[in-house]
Protein backbone atom coordinates (compact mmCIF):
# COMPACT_ATOMS: atom_id res chain seq x y z
CA UNK A 1 0.00 0.00 0.00
CA UNK A 2 1.10 3.56 -0.69
CA UNK A 3 2.12 5.58 2.33
CA UNK A 4 -0.35 8.29 3.33
CA UNK A 5 0.61 11.74 2.11
CA UNK A 6 1.15 14.12 5.01
CA UNK A 7 -0.46 17.48 4.23
CA UNK A 8 1.71 20.58 4.57
CA UNK A 9 1.22 22.86 7.54
CA UNK A 10 0.61 26.27 6.00
CA UNK A 11 1.16 29.69 7.57
CA UNK A 12 -0.46 32.65 5.77
CA UNK A 13 -0.20 36.36 6.56
CA UNK A 14 -2.88 38.75 5.29
CA UNK A 15 -4.00 42.35 5.51
CA UNK A 16 -2.29 45.66 6.27
CA UNK A 17 -0.43 46.89 9.31
CA UNK A 18 -1.48 49.94 11.32
CA UNK A 19 1.50 51.87 12.67
CA UNK A 20 0.63 54.33 15.48
CA UNK A 21 1.35 58.05 15.24
CA UNK A 22 0.06 58.65 18.77
CA UNK A 23 -2.42 56.94 21.08
CA UNK A 24 -5.37 57.49 18.71
CA UNK A 25 -3.95 57.87 15.17
CA UNK A 26 -2.04 55.60 12.81
CA UNK A 27 -0.72 55.31 9.25
CA UNK A 28 -1.78 52.37 7.10
CA UNK A 29 -2.14 51.17 3.52
CA UNK A 30 -5.07 50.15 1.32
CA UNK A 31 -4.55 46.39 1.49
CA UNK A 32 -7.89 44.57 1.88
CA UNK A 33 -6.42 41.18 2.82
CA UNK A 34 -8.38 39.48 0.00
CA UNK A 35 -5.37 37.65 -1.43
CA UNK A 36 -4.26 36.22 1.90
CA UNK A 37 -7.80 35.18 2.77
CA UNK A 38 -8.24 33.51 -0.62
CA UNK A 39 -5.04 31.55 -0.04
CA UNK A 40 -6.18 30.61 3.47
CA UNK A 41 -9.56 29.38 2.24
CA UNK A 42 -7.96 27.41 -0.59
CA UNK A 43 -5.53 25.81 1.85
CA UNK A 44 -8.12 24.59 4.38
CA UNK A 45 -10.42 23.42 1.57
CA UNK A 46 -7.58 21.03 0.63
CA UNK A 47 -7.63 19.77 4.24
CA UNK A 48 -4.26 21.36 4.98
CA UNK A 49 -3.74 22.50 8.59
CA UNK A 50 -3.53 26.28 8.25
CA UNK A 51 -2.68 29.20 10.51
CA UNK A 52 -3.71 32.70 9.45
CA UNK A 53 -2.00 35.78 10.83
CA UNK A 54 -4.58 38.46 10.04
CA UNK A 55 -4.15 42.21 10.15
CA UNK A 56 -6.79 44.91 10.65
CA UNK A 57 -9.40 44.13 8.01
CA UNK A 58 -13.15 43.53 8.20
CA UNK A 59 -12.93 40.49 5.92
CA UNK A 60 -12.98 37.03 7.49
CA UNK A 61 -11.91 33.59 6.24
CA UNK A 62 -14.25 30.61 6.09
CA UNK A 63 -14.98 28.78 9.32
CA UNK A 64 -13.02 25.52 9.31
CA UNK A 65 -11.79 23.10 11.97
CA UNK A 66 -8.27 23.07 10.45
CA UNK A 67 -7.89 26.85 10.64
CA UNK A 68 -6.32 28.83 13.46
CA UNK A 69 -6.40 32.64 13.40
CA UNK A 70 -4.19 35.12 15.24
CA UNK A 71 -4.68 38.88 14.84
CA UNK A 72 -2.05 41.61 14.57
CA UNK A 73 -2.07 45.39 14.26
CA UNK A 74 1.52 46.52 13.85
CA UNK A 75 4.66 45.20 12.20
CA UNK A 76 6.00 44.46 15.67
CA UNK A 77 2.91 42.34 16.43
CA UNK A 78 3.36 40.37 13.20
CA UNK A 79 7.07 39.94 13.86
CA UNK A 80 6.31 38.30 17.22
CA UNK A 81 3.65 36.02 15.71
CA UNK A 82 5.98 34.87 12.91
CA UNK A 83 8.72 34.08 15.40
CA UNK A 84 6.24 32.03 17.43
CA UNK A 85 4.45 30.10 14.69
CA UNK A 86 6.87 29.69 11.76
CA UNK A 87 9.00 26.92 13.35
CA UNK A 88 5.97 24.56 13.48
CA UNK A 89 4.91 25.07 9.84
CA UNK A 90 6.14 23.84 6.46
CA UNK A 91 5.05 26.66 4.14
CA UNK A 92 4.88 30.42 4.69
CA UNK A 93 2.88 32.56 2.25
CA UNK A 94 3.64 36.16 3.14
CA UNK A 95 0.69 38.00 1.57
CA UNK A 96 0.40 40.70 4.25
CA UNK A 97 1.12 44.30 3.18
CA UNK A 98 3.65 45.21 5.85
CA UNK A 99 4.54 48.89 6.25
CA UNK A 100 8.04 49.84 5.11
CA UNK A 101 8.16 52.75 7.56
CA UNK A 102 6.50 53.61 10.86
CA UNK A 103 6.25 56.87 12.81
CA UNK A 104 8.29 57.40 15.90
CA UNK A 105 5.13 57.37 17.99
CA UNK A 106 4.13 59.99 20.54
CA UNK A 107 2.52 59.09 23.84
CA UNK A 108 -0.95 60.49 24.45
CA UNK A 109 -2.77 62.48 21.76
CA UNK A 110 -1.01 65.11 19.67
CA UNK A 111 -2.76 68.47 20.04
CA UNK A 112 -4.13 69.94 16.84
CA UNK A 113 -2.34 73.09 15.70
CA UNK A 114 -0.23 74.22 12.77
CA UNK A 115 1.72 72.07 10.32
CA UNK A 116 3.32 68.98 11.80
CA UNK A 117 6.18 66.83 10.47
CA UNK A 118 6.26 63.11 11.18
CA UNK A 119 9.59 61.40 11.73
CA UNK A 120 9.59 57.89 10.26
CA UNK A 121 11.88 54.94 10.84
CA UNK A 122 12.18 51.75 8.74
CA UNK A 123 10.33 48.70 9.99
CA UNK A 124 12.16 45.37 10.34
CA UNK A 125 12.43 43.25 7.17
CA UNK A 126 10.42 40.31 8.50
CA UNK A 127 11.18 37.83 5.73
CA UNK A 128 14.89 38.61 5.71
CA UNK A 129 14.93 38.15 9.48
CA UNK A 130 13.20 34.76 9.25
CA UNK A 131 15.70 33.51 6.67
CA UNK A 132 18.31 32.87 9.34
CA UNK A 133 16.04 30.43 11.21
CA UNK A 134 14.23 28.84 8.25
CA UNK A 135 15.04 25.17 7.77
CA UNK A 136 15.95 23.69 4.37
CA UNK A 137 12.71 21.68 4.40
CA UNK A 138 10.57 24.81 4.78
CA UNK A 139 9.19 26.81 1.85
CA UNK A 140 8.76 30.60 1.78
CA UNK A 141 6.70 32.50 -0.79
CA UNK A 142 6.81 36.30 -0.79
CA UNK A 143 4.90 39.01 -2.62
CA UNK A 144 6.10 42.12 -4.45
CA UNK A 145 3.71 44.99 -5.23
CA UNK A 146 5.33 47.51 -7.56
CA UNK A 147 4.62 49.79 -10.55
CA UNK A 148 4.69 47.88 -13.83
CA UNK A 149 7.91 49.49 -15.08
CA UNK A 150 9.99 48.07 -12.22
CA UNK A 151 7.86 45.11 -11.17
CA UNK A 152 10.01 42.22 -12.40
CA UNK A 153 13.39 43.73 -11.48
CA UNK A 154 12.18 44.62 -7.98
CA UNK A 155 10.65 41.18 -7.49
CA UNK A 156 13.88 39.43 -8.53
CA UNK A 157 15.83 41.61 -6.11
CA UNK A 158 13.47 40.72 -3.25
CA UNK A 159 13.63 37.03 -4.15
CA UNK A 160 17.40 37.08 -3.59
CA UNK A 161 17.56 39.54 -0.73
CA UNK A 162 14.87 37.84 1.34
CA UNK A 163 16.09 34.28 0.57
CA UNK A 164 12.76 33.03 -0.82
CA UNK A 165 11.72 29.94 -2.77
CA UNK A 166 9.44 32.07 -4.94
CA UNK A 167 7.90 35.52 -5.16
CA UNK A 168 4.57 36.63 -6.58
CA UNK A 169 5.07 39.79 -8.66
CA UNK A 170 1.92 41.95 -8.58
CA UNK A 171 1.30 45.28 -10.32
CA UNK A 172 -0.05 48.11 -8.16
CA UNK A 173 -3.55 47.63 -9.58
CA UNK A 174 -3.81 44.39 -7.59
CA UNK A 175 -4.24 46.26 -4.31
CA UNK A 176 -7.86 46.16 -3.11
CA UNK A 177 -8.93 44.56 -6.42
CA UNK A 178 -10.96 41.36 -6.73
CA UNK A 179 -8.75 40.13 -9.59
CA UNK A 180 -5.02 39.70 -10.07
CA UNK A 181 -2.58 39.61 -12.97
CA UNK A 182 0.65 38.23 -11.56
CA UNK A 183 3.78 36.28 -12.37
CA UNK A 184 5.55 33.90 -10.00
CA UNK A 185 9.34 34.00 -10.12
CA UNK A 186 11.27 30.94 -8.91
CA UNK A 187 14.95 30.27 -8.40
CA UNK A 188 16.97 30.12 -11.59
CA UNK A 189 14.85 32.96 -12.99
CA UNK A 190 12.05 30.57 -13.89
CA UNK A 191 8.74 32.40 -14.33
CA UNK A 192 5.28 30.85 -13.96
CA UNK A 193 2.48 32.80 -15.64
CA UNK A 194 -1.19 32.16 -14.86
CA UNK A 195 -3.99 33.65 -16.90
CA UNK A 196 -4.53 37.39 -16.65
CA UNK A 197 -7.26 38.93 -14.51
CA UNK A 198 -7.99 35.84 -12.45
CA UNK A 199 -10.22 36.26 -9.44
CA UNK A 200 -8.05 36.06 -6.35
CA UNK A 201 -9.78 32.81 -5.37
CA UNK A 202 -8.80 31.30 -8.73
CA UNK A 203 -5.23 32.54 -8.40
CA UNK A 204 -4.99 31.06 -4.89
CA UNK A 205 -5.93 27.62 -6.21
CA UNK A 206 -3.51 28.01 -9.13
CA UNK A 207 -0.66 28.93 -6.78
CA UNK A 208 -1.30 26.09 -4.32
CA UNK A 209 -1.45 23.62 -7.21
CA UNK A 210 2.16 24.61 -7.92
CA UNK A 211 3.36 24.35 -4.34
CA UNK A 212 5.29 21.06 -4.89
CA UNK A 213 7.22 22.67 -7.77
CA UNK A 214 7.90 25.80 -5.72
CA UNK A 215 8.95 23.85 -2.63
CA UNK A 216 11.40 21.83 -4.73
CA UNK A 217 13.39 24.96 -5.60
CA UNK A 218 16.42 25.64 -3.45
CA UNK A 219 16.49 28.83 -1.43
CA UNK A 220 19.65 30.86 -1.10
CA UNK A 221 21.24 30.54 2.29
CA UNK A 222 21.06 33.57 4.56
CA UNK A 223 24.51 35.03 5.25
Amino acid sequence: MDEAVIPPRVLVTAGPTHEPIDSVRYIANRSSGRMGLALTNASVERAWPTTLLLGPTALQPIDHSLLRIHRFQTTTDLQALLREHWPSHDVLIMAAAVADYRPIAHSGKIKRGGPMALQLEPTPDLLAELAGSTRPDQCVIGFALEPAERLMSSARDKLDRKHLNAIVANPLETMDSKTVTAKVILRGDRVLSPQSHLRKEQFADWLLDRLPEIAATERTVAK
